[in-house]
């Protein structure tokens, strides 16, 4: 029993994090959906919900001002979320006619701001901007250049972390983005990607469906369009540059609303995962998503059956002392970066293992029925 339970889990680590990514890039080589790309120039709105921005909103907004993109076919909503601060006064003067402002009073909340916002964009197109993304100057363009295929209703870009002081949570942050958007371009080749970044996304305004306030939007939204029978697709080329978190603190508290607020996403669009409505996509949503947010549990296993294994052989007793120097060396990172003997492997498995922490503390608010509708914005 133990044995089973050990390679079971091992095989389910496995096919997570290698397994799936390979399954769908052999899959693309046979069943290939290329999205038929030109450019065109729709009516375009970004939208901005900000908190409490005032160090980053100024830029944001110059920032999008500043596109390569005409003019009189872009607009900017900027909704404050009840902010505290001078966010509201820096983007009310700014001094352009393309930016509005609207204000969420009392707070609600990222989602409650969006579902308020959208009515009021005027735009073919709905660009979703973080308070702190700054884009390449031609992304918008690159982004609509998707829906040219009348079968593309939302497309996502790219996120590239700035991490210029090189601290190790930013490296692992940085390394697991570049792996996700990896994934996202094997996903598109087959039809749909099954997560988005949210700081850089573009959707059919007439797609867009109000959510829960709890709702990530984030992921229930290209969930929502997916049901209504829609591709969501990952444009490499339109790029966006954000700050890394550059504390362990500050990112596990991020990685843990994000895995709860998804949890909720999973069970509230749910009829996704029947695998006789969508299969490839109900295949895809197991594997990226579900099975992922339950790797602690398969590593859990494996540690658990790899000690009970202990008396069967010197190859379950090398594994088991391979897991615990793997797991020590990641909790005492911190410890060997101050004394110089950090490295770029326990740096990934520091990040690695604390993904998979926050998905248990996430996986554990769930089972007690916590939701969380507002939070602090992450700060670079």
């Amino acid at each position: 029993m133990a044995e089973a339970l050990f390679y079971i889990s091992l095989i389910l680590v496995a096919y997570v994090y290698a397994g799936y990514p390979l399954a769908a890039a052999a899959l693309g080589l046979v069943r290939s959906r290329p999205v038929r790309k030109e450019p065109q120039l729709p009516a375009v709105t970004v939208v901005i919900a900000a908190y409490n921005e005032e160090e980053a909103i100024g830029a944001t907004v110059a920032n999008k001002l500043a596109l390569d993109y005409p003019a009189e076919l872009l607009d900017i909503l900027v909704i404050s979320d009840g902010s505290t601060d001078h966010t509201d006064e820096i983007v009310a003067g700014c001094g352009s006619g393309r930016v509005r402002l609207l204000r969420q009073e009392p707070r609600a909340g990222k989602t409650s701001a969006l579902n308020r916002a959208i009515p009021r964009a005027r735009g073919e197109i709905i660009v979703f901007s973080d308070a702190n993304s700054l884009y390449a100057p031609d992304a918008v363009r690159r982004l609509v250049a998707n829906f040219a295929d009348g079968t593309v209703g939302y497309v996502t870009g790219r996120m590239i972390y700035a991490n210029p002081d090189g601290t190790p949570i930013g490296q692992g942050c940085s390394a697991y983005m570049r792996y996700e958007n990896a994934l996202r371009a094997m996903e598109t080749r087959i039809g749909s990607v099954v997560g988005v970044d949210g700081g850089i996304d573009a959707v059919r305004t007439t797609l867009y469906r109000p959510m829960a306030a709890d709702q990530l939007p984030d992921f229930v939204l290209p969930l929502a369009v997916v049901s209504q029978g829609y591709r969501v697709v990952y444009e490499p080329e339109a790029l966006l540059w954000e700050s890394a978190l550059k504390e362990a603190r500050d990112e596990y508290r991020m990685r843990v609303r994000v895995s709860l607020r998804s949890l909720w996403g999973l069970y509230d669009m749910r009829h996704l995962l029947v695998p006789w409505r969508r299969s490839l996509f109900a295949w895809q949503l197991w594997s990226h998503k579900v099975l992922r947010y339950l790797c602690f549990v398969f590593l859990a296993v494996a540690y658990l059956a790899n000690l009970l294994l202990w008396g069967k052989g010197h190859g379950y007793q090398a594994f088991f002392v391979l897991q615990n120097v793997a797991y020590l060396s990641a909790l005492a990172m911190p410890l060997l970066e101050s004394g110089g003997a950090g490295c770029r492997a326990l740096t990934f498995a520091r990040y690695f293992v604390l993904l998979n922490v926050a998905a248990a503390h996430a996986f554990g608010k769930f089972l007690r029925g916590e939701k969380q509708v507002i939070w602090t914005p992450r700060k670079g």
